[in-house]
């Protein structure tokens, strides 16, 4: 026999945490789902990784194209996941409501904005270390300390993620997707990860070094390439891509 108030409904939210841990696996599935994405994630800088380490296409320096190429498709990798890849995707939930009725559920928007950053973390595991058994297999051989290329990771996807946030939340999904996609393929020439900033000029070299694909792919080079320190500068113009972008994005996103 049962008593009063044994099946009796609890009506409120689930903790914190497994609501973020939730949306974050939601975020994840939904992006490893998208064809555009997942050519914009994983089969672009594959592709790009394969081809121009097989084939003498760019003169890369002295050693193997691939050493040279490895650290610069690892930092096109974040650049199109934090980037590209969320921007395009924020920016249409955006247009389509998603976000506004997010907004007024149980999770809090910082919560959504920390289960976008997990999804883009999570995936971004998952394409490093599709590439690097790639480049290992192109016949990779990188030097230098883990550690500070996880830190120039980290920091290079808060950059990316700062930016891609403001674009997507203060611009119309059409217009994101244009844009994010065109500052990809700019970036893709100018920043560092197939042609050599050098091939510009010094002056050349000088401005597009302050982008933060160039700080990302030139640290990441720094470390795994030459087995130097933590590329201290490098990071420190991340840093600042970060904190604006991050800023911005809190400032001026609109959610409707």
């Amino acid at each position: 026999m049962t008593t009063a108030g044994t099946y009796t409904p609890k009506p409120g939210a689930a903790p914190l945490p497994r609501m973020i841990a939730a949306q974050a696996a939601l975020e994840t599935k939904m992006l490893l789902r998208n064809g555009e994405q997942l050519l914009l994630t994983v089969v672009i800088p594959t592709l790009l990784l394969v081809l121009f380490s097989s084939v003498d296409i760019v003169d890369t320096g002295k050693g193997e194209a691939v050493d040279f190429l490895a650290p610069g498709i690892l930092a096109l990798a974040v650049m199109s996941t934090a980037f590209t890849g969320q921007a395009i995707a924020t920016g249409f939930e955006r247009r389509y409501g998603v976000l506004k009725r997010l907004a007024s559920s149980p999770l809090p928007r910082w919560g959504l904005m920390t289960a976008k950053t997990v999804s883009v973390l999570v995936t971004e595991v998952l394409q490093v270390v599709l590439l690097t058994v790639i480049a290992f297999a192109l016949g990779w051989s990188p030097h230098g300390d883990p550690a500070s290329v996880l830190l120039l990771l980290v920091v290079g996807t808060a950059a990316f993620s700062g930016l891609g946030l403001l674009m997507a939340g203060t611009l119309k999904a059409e217009a994101t997707l244009a844009a994010a996609n065109l500052v990809f393929l700019l970036l893709l020439v100018g920043g560092g990860v197939i042609v050599p900033l050098e091939k510009f000029g010094p002056a050349g070299e000088h401005v597009l070094g302050l982008l933060p694909i160039s700080a990302l792919s030139d640290g990441l080079r720094d470390v795994l390439q030459h087995g130097a320190g933590t590329p201290w500068g490098d990071l420190g113009i991340l840093a600042v891509w970060a904190v604006a972008g991050l800023a911005a994005a809190g400032r001026f996103f609109r959610w409707e």
